[in-house]
């Protein structure tokens, strides 16, 4: 299969991650299906592509009538089957969940024809956890994008020992269709490159907070004044949510059993009081309805 073969993509999950997938691939010129199992997920999924748009268009980014042509190849659906059954391609981002992802793929393998690839967007699960419940391993790979997908550029793409270069190819060569720049890892590991760069940041940041030799207030001020990075360790953790970082670490650990992986207990705190980041409105910092930071 070559990328110009791709006619229809399927996006499972419609989260923070899938919708945005969703509608890059409809921006690219392909139509899309994005599926979820809640209509009122699809719904509220649509709601903010409008709001994303809608604000690019009054900034000049885009036109009317190329939103309005983007949003014609796109379509909601809560009917696995009805999206999946005649897509090229499928990328799913469900929930960061080995169980579920396996489920999802077994039934994904069951629907789409023999000819698709089928991508997951996870950054923590390494395809070849996933690609034995289906009938193409050869066909299975990562396709990890970050977050804000309609802003951040890179794509890792990450090979298993049973993908196919075809498949690692086509992949790529559909980064590149939608404006994004593909990355490719020829070997499997947990976290891949950019996560693994900066979970070792994240930890090194959390160490110093643990040990009282900073707030994490002013651990965020050096690294975004001294290193000049856009969001300091703890502002990057809120926006991504802190219970991935949690589940992240977790996971991490209990493939490493290095101590050092192990989340501290300040982390674990905030998930069992519901403190998530951003999208329970507190984590690290306090947030308004507009996701700013409260003085």
């Amino acid at each position: 299969m070559k990328v110009d073969d791709i006619r229809k993509i399927c996006v499972v999950g419609s989260g923070s991650m899938g919708h945005q997938i969703a509608m890059l691939c409809a921006l690219g010129g392909i139509e899309t299906t994005v599926q979820d199992i809640s209509q009122e997920a699809l719904e509220n999924a649509r709601r903010k592509l409008e709001a994303i748009l809608d604000d690019w268009v009054r900034k000049g980014k885009i036109s009317e009538s190329n939103k309005k042509t983007a949003f014609s190849r796109l379509t909601f659906s809560a009917d696995l089957m009805e999206a999946a059954s005649d897509a090229d391609f499928v990328i799913e981002a469900v929930v960061e969940k080995l169980d579920v992802k396996r489920k999802v793929f077994k039934k994904l393998d069951e629907l789409t024809p023999p000819h698709a690839i089928l991508a997951t967007n996870s950054s923590t699960i390494v395809n070849s956890l996933i690609a034995d419940v289906t009938c193409r391993p050869d066909k299975v790979c990562n396709m990890h994008f970050f977050y804000p997908p309609l802003v951040m550029d890179c794509v890792e793409v990450v090979m298993s020992d049973a993908t196919s270069e075809e498949t690692a190819q086509v992949t790529l060569d559909l980064c590149k269709r939608i404006g994004r720049t593909g990355v490719l890892l020829r070997k499997e590991i947990s976290g891949f490159v950019a996560n693994r760069i900066l979970g070792a940041l994240q930890k090194e940041a959390m160490k110093l907070y643990e040990m009282g030799i900073a707030d994490f207030r002013d651990i965020d001020l050096v690294v975004t004044k001294a290193l000049r990075h856009p969001l300091g360790p703890f502002q990057l953790m809120d926006l991504s949510g802190i219970d991935v970082i949690h589940y992240v670490m977790k996971q991490q650990y209990a493939e490493s059993k290095d101590p050092n992986d192990c989340p501290p207990r300040f982390v674990e705190e905030k998930v069992e009081k519901g403190e998530l980041g951003r999208k329970t409105g507190k984590g690290f910092y306090d947030y308004d309805k507009k996701d700013r930071v409260r003085s």
